[in-house]
């Protein structure tokens, strides 16, 4: 018996493509990542914070794709632990508390850029100067409702 598995709808090859692509990516960004110690979340949290710096838990986690809907604690727990993030008691609320790299967080966080850059320039290669407005634009539509959507759109800012 042959068993052909025949996409039939668009919605159903779309989904397949995404998840192909989020899969590769993000295999090649955690090998990438591996020599730094680093999951490909924990480097999220130290991009996110070296452009956004000093954020609560809740600040943090609305910015992130990793961890949507939930509080990213465990991730920071980690990279505290680490000694690359540091819980800072607020200034004016010591009910609250703020997150910031360390200066071993700062250090690392320029690898991190590398690493994604590296990633960036791949991404690059395989669109090969097509056009990615209508993609894009489809995908923001897609994700609009959605936590991760929302947290890239914070990321991407208000002009974008």
């Amino acid at each position: 018996m042959s068993w052909e598995a025949v996409i039939v709808r668009a919605a159903e090859e779309l989904r397949y493509l995404v998840l192909a692509l989020q899969r590769a990516g993000n295999l090649l960004l955690a090998a990438e990542l591996r020599p730094l110690d680093l999951t490909p979340a924990q480097a999220e949290v130290i991009t996110v914070l070296v452009g956004h710096q000093p954020l609560s838990l809740t600040g943090l986690g609305e910015l992130l794709v990793c961890e949507t809907g939930t509080s990213p604690s465990r991730i920071v727990d980690r990279l505290v632990k680490s000694g690359l993030v540091a819980r800072e008691v607020h200034p004016d609320d010591r009910r609250h508390v703020q997150l910031s790299l360390t200066s071993q967080g700062t250090e690392l966080a320029t690898k991190v850029a590398d690493v994604d850059e590296r990633l960036h320039n791949a991404i690059d290669d395989l669109i090969g100067g097509r056009d990615t407005d209508s993609t894009l634009t489809l995908l923001r539509a897609m994700t609009a409702d959605l936590p991760a959507g929302r947290a890239v759109a914070r990321r991407r800012g208000p002009h974008s």
